[in-house]
């Protein structure tokens, strides 16, 4: 039955995910990850598009012409790029990717991470989640300083291997947040 699967492959992911969130201090993020996945605009449609070797929402967008289910999911969860899209007040470029928290960019590259070792499974090298980023990447409208923390967290993942590149994220994370506080204390003296 497809919607067993789905429903294993989409926990599957999640779990993974939140170990490595866990792994790095994103506990919220870590627990709220793509709950969307379950509720029924997502659910249903990928269960009904189900293959287990691929996204459920690529199969639908093939049928379909586009796809419900990601357009749903995109709007809702802040580790992906496009939910970060927005008007640019440009005449050239109509859109633009808005600058990312790190902590969504980090989300974003252990979604990734996660994503590639859920459908390829014995397949998966630590080079996969870069592979898979770079065959997509002339589609991608991300704000700059977004893209090169991403590129810079896959290069690392395929070039040192999961450990340096999660330690690298820790202290990413860190780094993001005495920026925060130091900013924070200084507003409130201001």
């Amino acid at each position: 039955m497809k919607w067993i699967e789905h429903f294993q492959t989409i926990t599957q992911h999640k779990l993974t995910v939140m170990q490595y969130c866990f792994a790095v201090g994103l506990y919220r993020q870590a627990i709220l990850h793509d709950l969307s996945k379950y509720s029924p605009t997502e659910f249903l449609i990928g269960a009904k598009y189900y293959q287990g070797n691929r996204s459920p929402n690529n199969a639908e967008r093939e049928a379909k012409g586009y796809s419900s289910a990601w357009l749903h999911h995109k709007g809702r969860n802040k580790h992906h790029f496009e939910y970060w899209l927005d008007y640019s007040g440009k005449k050239d470029d109509v859109f633009a990717g808005m600058k990312m928290p790190v902590c969504y960019v980090v989300e974003m590259f252990l979604d990734r991470i996660a994503a590639c070792k859920t459908y390829q499974k014995q397949k998966y090298t630590q080079k996969s989640p870069l592979l898979y980023y770079e065959n997509s990447k002339a589609y991608h409208v991300m704000h700059p300083s977004s893209q090169k923390l991403l590129e810079k967290l896959l290069h690392i993942l395929a070039e040192q291997g999961e450990k340096k590149a999660l330690k690298k994220t820790k202290k990413v994370l860190k780094q993001d947040r005495k920026k925060k506080i130091k900013t924070f204390l200084k507003k409130k003296n201001d």
